[in-house]
């Protein structure tokens, strides 16, 4: 199956476990990978064929407006339903990366799943 990637898309969301973690929004970098057949879009240069990965961007950019998570798993999950339900892609791999802890580069979470 074809991808079409968006690479380390920087958003702030608040998240967390403790509560104090939540109260400011913390940098995360998103990658999605999400597949879809796009040859239809390339026979007619048809961006009404593909995944229009700038509305995915600006789709996750504002999903953190108001909303809080405490995991990592749940953001994943929902991201990933987001971009099956609204998209239409045939299957989603989502990583969330977190810069939480001073000793590591990043901690991340991520999953794949199938429309």
């Amino acid at each position: 199956m074809d991808t079409i990637t968006i690479q380390d898309l920087e958003v702030r969301y608040h998240i967390g476990v403790p509560d104090e973690e939540r109260v400011h929004p913390q940098r995360l970098l998103l990658t999605i990978v999400m597949e879809h057949d796009v040859r239809r879009a390339a026979a007619g240069d048809d961006l009404t064929h593909t995944i229009n990965y700038y509305a995915v961007s600006q789709r996750l950019l504002k999903l953190g407006d108001g909303r809080s998570w405490k995991l990592l798993e749940t953001l994943v999950e929902e991201i990933a339903g987001i971009v099956l339900r609204e998209f239409m892609a045939s299957a989603v791999t989502v990583e969330v990366k977190k810069f939480i802890i001073p000793e590591a580069k990043h901690v991340a979470v991520s999953i794949r799943r199938q429309g």
